[in-house]
């Protein structure tokens, strides 16, 4: 296996990664207006993520960073073809990242409502638009002979880039659903059990639509074989609907663990379906912008490859350690000062 196949499967890796972690954030910060019934069980699910979301967001940066060394003309094409919806993708980033801070800044609950609505409204967007942008790499845009993009934002929103937008909103949705019930107790945690089992047909369903239209979008977009496309989709589809299963018989964990699947098998199966290609062009598929073309030099290639058989294992340790530090249950519950202040038991 060439250098540029090495760094396409770990970028496909590192989006695997995002995915699963931050996929679950978004979940959860979507679930906050409709699952917490008073101000400490929205804490309790504030504090379920606190420590762990931007050590997800590390990912990304990791992503975009290998993007850009391994794949430069990749990254100019893509920054140049989806830089609005870039720019839209930030502003839900950066709201939904000052929300974690700034809700803590007032104790007012006009002022923890509105950070509240912010984290919902930028992790429900910044699902929507992966969605969108990273369909579009398959379904095709329209490319100029020189690999750049000839196309308006408008050109990005097709029924198949929507649709997987939408799909990766509710599948996170549920994502963060079957991660509360792993780390929650008590009344919350039977909210969010009834919220799992609402969203777990649905989410399945979609799901497993969606993938089996990448495999099709893959064969008349990309011209590629329906195998090996189908094999992550088809894991895809049995993992969603083991995790509605699950959910639906209180097995959290296990929901948990399918729904991670399903959203590692989501992009193994864009992914699969866009390789050799790093873009596809549409409607002039000559345009296309192929691994081969799109990569950096051999030599960078090989010093960059050195650095990540270091480096990652290092990283993955001190993120699983993270989890492990902070694994315990939440509550929820709000305590009163009857209950915080033992009574004398003197005479």
């Amino acid at each position: 296996m060439g250098l540029e196949n090495f760094w396409f499967v770990l970028i496909v890796v590192l989006w695997s990664g995002y995915f699963l972690l931050e996929g679950f954030d978004f979940g959860v910060g979507m679930l906050l207006p409709f699952v917490p019934r008073n101000e400490s069980e929205r804490g309790a699910m504030f504090e379920s993520i606190g420590p762990v979301w931007d050590g997800n967001e590390v990912w990304l940066v990791v992503a975009g960073a290998a993007t850009f060394a391994a794949f430069p003309a990749w990254y100019a094409t893509m920054f140049s073809g989806f830089y609005l919806a870039f720019l839209l993708l930030l502003f839900f980033l950066i709201i939904r990242v000052v929300s974690f801070e700034w809700r803590e800044k007032s104790e007012s609950a006009g002022w923890r409502r509105a950070w509240t609505a912010a984290n919902a409204l930028g992790s429900t967007g910044i699902a929507l638009i992966w969605g969108v942008g990273l369909a579009n790499l398959i379904h095709g845009i329209p490319l100029d002979s020189q690999g750049d993009y000839d196309g308006n934002l408008v050109d990005l929103f097709t029924p198949y880039t929507v649709f997987a937008g939408l799909t990766f909103v509710l599948v996170f949705a549920f994502h963060g659903a079957t991660y509360l019930g792993v780390r929650t107790e008590g009344g919350l945690h039977r909210r969010v059990g009834g919220a799992a089992r609402r969203l777990a047909l649905p989410a399945a369903i979609v799901g497993a639509t969606f993938l089996s239209w990448t495999v099709v979008v893959a064969h008349d977009r990309n011209h590629k074989e329906v195998f090996p496309v189908i094999v992550p989709a088809v894991l895809g589809v049995a993992a969603l609907g083991l995790a509605a299963l699950f959910a639906f018989r209180d097995r959290n964990g296990l929901a948990f663990t399918m729904t991670a699947c399903g959203s590692v098998a989501a992009v193994a199966t864009l992914f699969t379906g866009l390789y050799p290609r790093a873009i596809v062009s549409s409607p002039n598929f000559a345009n296309s912008l192929d691994l081969s073309s799109a990569a950096s030099a051999h030599y960078t290639l090989a010093v960059m490859t050195v650095v990540a058989l270091i480096a990652a294992p290092i990283v993955l340790l001190y993120q699983g350690w993270t989890y492990y530090v902070f694994r315990a249950r939440l509550r929820g519950e709000e305590i009163h000062p009857s209950e915080a202040i033992p009574r004398s038991t003197g005479g």
